[in-house]
């Protein structure tokens, strides 16, 4: 496996979808050997993209110069969250259209390091530690370029394993980024969130990315698929209890502690159910504002209580989640009951029991997709029912919850925590991916 680089690589971003898309050149782009400026339009007809009245198969806008940059209108950041909103948003390098299906989609062509310095930005403020922006610069390098050496590999593989079972007695779905075929990674928390330079880059992300050039996690695999969530809740998770069921050796359960020895199993229902309920000591446990602004940006603060949290809902309200997210009526609901726990405590299979209907549903992520308006916290969590009717059935659930997000590999909240404490960059990447070599792949 070629693990070196002559050059800086390049990435394709997908940015966004639609029929008709408006944008605007804010210097000379080059296109089809014309040149090109300001406010522009493509739109979808019959199959091809119509610009300036005449039709392509596909269109790419090269910039003139190395600063020059475009505007998309309309960008959706969020999408399926509770923040979800549309911008403007302002990206460097060359602008692709390319037609799939029934949408045009603009893909966004600029070298890795670029895109490192805007995903940093956009994952955390710039007022981050510097060694939490190291950290980041490395494992977001190491992410991007694992995605890219395996798009190929994984294109080429015929008869793999599908992302989902799906009976009448259990639909178990897992979301990874398969389903990318026109471009290495999309703008969105699917992938990377990634806004080109609508937000200003601080020149201390700028150092962070610069000081750590080409530089990535490497294990016996390759490239390190370098996972990261937004609060581990206490304990990283291990890989396959959110996506594959196969192991990564950098990606294991991870007491966020300094001491990182494992001593509960939280497989076991009684430990997880002690530990969700409790409050234990972490990196991540922390309620300091300004350690919590490095890490989460002005719409992520809105979010309270995460490392944990607690969440009501009524029989009916229940009933109606479940009906709008998986289409399937259960009748009342009458128990949820943990049938897999994950490392963290996090479920993994959750059988949902209902008068009508009594069905499995994993893993983390379609848990979590099925039981919130947007998305649950995390999947670490255990329902009470505080109040029944006379015969018994449940009108209300309380669920208790711990941790932000899928809590595989580097927990952006322990990372912030460690990096005030002291800590620097290679010591907190050894935290979170225990085993996992460091090296520079490019000069």
């Amino acid at each position: 496996m070629n693990l070196k680089y002559n050059e800086t690589p390049q990435v394709s971003v997908g940015i966004m979808n639609g029929t008709e898309i408006a944008f605007v050149l804010n210097a000379p782009y080059n296109v089809n050997n014309n040149e090109a400026q300001g406010q522009q339009t493509v739109y979808l007809n019959k199959g091809r993209i119509l610009w300036n009245g005449q039709e392509y198969a596909q269109l790419t806008f090269e910039p003139s110069t190395a600063d020059a940059n475009f505007s998309l209108h309309n960008v959706t950041i969020g999408v399926n969250f509770h923040w979800e909103q549309q911008q403007t948003q302002t990206f460097k390098g060359a602008l692709r259209f390319v037609i799939d299906g029934d949408k045009i989609v603009a893909i966004n062509q600029l070298s890795v390091e670029d895109y490192l310095e805007s995903v940093i930005s956009s994952e955390m403020s710039a007022t981050s530690s510097p060694e939490l922006l190291k950290a980041h610069a490395v494992i977001s390098r190491s992410w991007l370029l694992a995605q890219i050496q395996n798009r190929d590999k994984k294109t080429a593989v015929t008869g793999t394993a599908a992302a989902f079972v799906m009976n009448d007695n259990e639909i178990v779905k897992w979301y990874d980024r398969e389903d990318h075929t026109l471009f290495d990674v999309c703008a969105d928390d699917h992938c990377q969130r990634y806004q080109g330079i609508t937000k200003a880059t601080s020149k201390h992300v700028a150092e962070a990315v610069q000081a750590t050039r080409g530089l990535v996690l490497l294990s016996e695999e390759g490239i390190c698929d370098a996972r990261f969530s937004k609060c581990c809740g206490g304990m990283v998770e291990e890989y396959r209890y959110c996506w594959e069921d196969e192991d990564k050796p950098y990606l294991k359960v991870v007491r966020d502690l300094p001491n990182p020895a494992v001593d509960i199993d939280l497989t076991n229902e009684s430990n997880s159910e002690a530990w969700i309920r409790s409050n234990p000591d972490a990196f991540c446990n922390t309620h300091d504002a300004r350690i919590l602004s490095q890490v989460l940006n002005d719409f992520d603060q809105t979010t309270k209580d995460f490392y944990r949290w607690r969440l009501e809902y009524t029989q009916e309200q229940v009933g109606e989640l479940l009906k709008k997210k998986l289409g399937i009526d259960f009748g009342l609901v009458t128990a949820f009951e943990p049938m897999e726990r994950g490392k963290s405590g996090r479920l993994s299979r959750l059988k949902i029991v209902g008068t009508k209907r009594t069905l499995i549903l994993g893993k983390e992520l379609e848990i979590r997709r099925a039981l919130s308006e947007s998305h649950l916290y995390s999947s670490a969590f255990v329902v009470d029912v505080t109040e029944r009717d006379a015969q018994g059935l449940p009108l209300r659930f309380v669920f208790t919850g711990a941790g932000w997000g899928h809590g595989v590999g580097l927990c952006q909240i322990g990372a912030a925590v460690m990096g005030e404490k002291g800590y620097d960059y290679h010591e907190i990447l050894a935290h979170y991916y225990p085993g996992a070599e460091q090296k520079q792949l490019y000069p």
